[in-house]
Parts: structure tokens; C-alpha cells; sequence
């Protein structure tokens, strides 16, 4: 699997973007009031997504042979996408009133791009290891 490893990443790439490009526009369309923000279409595109984003992450941890339980940077990934799906799913459907969505959806992005950036730099710390 290792000689498939460029297109699995940029794979992994590409999907990660449009996870998070979908989340952010849906999240966005639900604070402005746009109902259809959660119509089926969306919610299936939004589950295909992050069904094969899933599938090229396991397909890299084995071609790899990484251990996310042992490798600090991906068990910190592991955790904030825990917190991210809370935090979206808390934004997008659960949470009650306006502002607190808001507040939800603004804690979503920042785990996501927290979360992204611990991926660039293979650190635990991310972001926060520059500084």
C-alpha cells in the first residue's frame, strides 16, 4: 500500500478541505436562518465525505504503520476531532438559540484549524509550537 501513499495523502488532503468547507458553509447557512442548510443532500454528502476522509486516514495509518495511540501528534488529532464533532454537532443541530450556535460553530472552526494545524506540523502542540 506504501507505493499508493502520494495519492492516498493528497486524497486525504482534499477531503479534509471539503469537510470543513462544507461544515463551515452548512453552520453559516443555519445562523443565517436557511433551513435547507440540513436538508438530506447535504447531511449524505457532508456523512460520504467523512466516511472516505476516515477510509484514507485508516488507509494511511497502515501504510505507514503508525500507531495513533502511541504517536503523541496523532492521539492529540484523535481527541480534538472527538471535540469537533461535538462542537458541530452541537452547532448545527443540538444547541438552542442564536448565540449559543454561534458559539458552538466559532469552537468548531477553531478545533478544526487547531486540529489541522497539529497535522502540519506532526506535533502535539501545533500551532502553539512557535510560539
Amino acid at each position: 500500500m506504501i507505493e499508493f501513499y502520494l495519492q492516498i495523502k493528497l486524497a486525504h488532503i482534499g477531503l479534509v478541505l471539503a469537510s470543513g468547507l462544507l461544515f463551515a458553509a452548512r453552520g453559516l447557512l443555519v445562523l443565517l436562518g436557511q433551513g435547507w442548510a440540513m436538508a438530506a443532500p447535504l447531511r449524505w454528502l457532508s456523512y460520504a465525505i467523512d466516511t472516505s476522509l476516515l477510509t484514507a486516514a485508516l488507509m494511511l495509518l497502515v501504510a505507514l504503520q503508525l500507531n495513533p495511540f502511541t504517536t503523541a501528534w496523532l492521539a492529540t488529532k484523535l481527541v480534538l476531532l472527538v471535540i469537533y464533532v461535538v462542537l458541530g454537532s452541537l452547532a448545527l443541530k443540538r444547541a438552542r438559540g442564536r448565540g449559543v450556535r454561534l458559539s458552538f460553530y466559532l469552537a468548531a472552526l477553531m478545533v478544526f484549524g487547531f486540529m489541522y494545524s497539529v497535522a502540519r506540523a506532526h506535533h502535539p502542540l501545533g500551532a502553539f509550537l512557535y510560539i
